[in-house]
C-alpha cells in the first residue's frame, strides 16, 4: 500500500464527508440567513427565534434525505471493502 494510495482514499472520505455535510448544512443556513433577516428588519432580537427553525429544518432534511445518506455510505463503504484485496497486494 502506497502514501498515494492512502492519500486517495482519505481524499475520496473527506470529499464524500463534504458533500453529505453540505446536504445538511446548506438548507439550516438558508433559513438561518432568512430569520436573521427578518430579526434584522423587525429588531426581534430572539435566540430561540432562529434555533427551533433551523434545528426542524435539520430535522426535515434527515427524515427526506437520510434514506440517500445512508445509500451514499452503504455503497463508499461496500467499494472501499471490495478494494482492500487490490489496495494490499
Amino acid at each position: 500500500m502506497t502514501p498515494e494510495t492512502v492519500i486517495t482514499v482519505g481524499h475520496r472520505a473527506l470529499e464524500l464527508t463534504i458533500v453529505l455535510m453540505g446536504l445538511l448544512l446548506g438548507p439550516a443556513l438558508a433559513v438561518g440567513l432568512l430569520i436573521s433577516l427578518f430579526q434584522a428588519a423587525t429588531q426581534i432580537n430572539e435566540m430561540t427565534l432562529s434555533f427551533i427553525p433551523k434545528l426542524l429544518v435539520t430535522v426535515g432534511v434527515l427524515m427526506f434525505g437520510g434514506p440517500f445518506i445512508i445509500k451514499v455510505l452503504t455503497d463508499y463503504t461496500v467499494r472501499l471493502y471490495q478494494s482492500i484485496p487490490g489496495l494490499i497486494g
